[in-house]
């Protein structure tokens, strides 16, 4: 499949989980984003139209982590778990972003669930 027929795919399978996943300030979406190098995860409150947390695999204790990209998204859904926590967070609506639940984005959602968060 060509790159552009993959993206515009992607593209498509975002916009139809879209329409399904509104995060609110009890429950925010988990937003995630993969590009080739790092992962990103967001929790968004729709209602209100902004971010509550945020964790990458660019913060300075998850790049000071030996391994590999799948071992460190799991690291990142451990922090934002950990951020929910402090905010008084316990579950989230998770939003793959039109990515295969499998490998690094798999990594997050685990890594998530063993830090406490509800999805």
């Amino acid at each position: 499949m060509r790159t552009a027929a993959k993206l515009s795919r992607r593209k498509n399978i975002r916009y139809r989980i879209r329409r399904k996943v509104k995060g609110t300030a009890e429950k925010p979406r988990m937003s995630v984003f993969r590009s080739n190098k790092e992962i990103y995860v967001q929790l968004i409150n729709d209602d209100a139209g902004s971010t509550v947390a945020a964790a990458s695999s660019r913060e300075k204790d998850i790049v000071a982590q030996k391994g590999n990209k799948t071992e460190k998204g799991k690291l990142v859904g451990q922090s934002i778990a950990r951020k929910a926590k402090e905010l008084g967070i316990e579950a989230v609506i998770f939003d793959r972003g039109g990515n295969l639940y499998h490998g690094r984005v798999k990594a997050v959602a685990d890594g998530a669930r063993e830090g406490g968060l509800i999805f």
